[in-house]
């Protein structure tokens, strides 16, 4: 019983290191499109944040997949947005949008909080215009 216990508790261990994802892990998975970056670039995707001119390869591997996208077509033309979602509840519980929470893994907020209580508000926005970042929202406050 004790020997299954304890590799119940690794498996569960090891299954939060694998859904977790931050930039350090996305910068080991794709080495070659970090390492021929700019020193600048390089250093704000460390930091998880993008900047206009990045490409959606250098977005992700800044902040992520988005949860969404949308498209939107207007008299400029066509452009793209990655919209990144964190979650509340009527408790107050922020949850960011980034490694285990994210819209694929419920983890363990499924667990220990009402999901039919959730809340899912946009935090950033990232805009594309012909393959590169146009503009970025990010949510101020609450």
């Amino acid at each position: 019983m004790k020997r299954s216990l304890i590799l119940l508790g690794c498996l569960l261990g090891l299954s939060v290191l694998v859904g977790c994802s931050t930039p350090q892990t996305r910068i080991r998975s794709n080495p070659e499109l970090f390492n021929g970056l700019a020193a600048q670039d390089q250093e704000l995707i460390k930091q998880g944040k993008v900047a206009v001119g990045f490409t959606p390869e250098m977005v992700k591997l800044a902040v992520g997949e988005p949860d969404r996208v949308y498209t939107r077509t207007d008299v400029n033309g066509q452009n793209e947005a990655w919209v990144y979602t964190s979650y509340s509840s009527r408790g107050g519980t922020m949850v960011y949008y980034r490694g285990f929470y994210h819209r694929r893994h419920p983890g363990m907020y499924a667990y220990f909080s009402d999901y039919s209580d959730r809340e899912v508000v946009e935090r950033y926005r990232v805009t594309f215009k012909d393959g590169k970042v146009s503009a970025i929202e990010e949510m101020t406050g609450d």
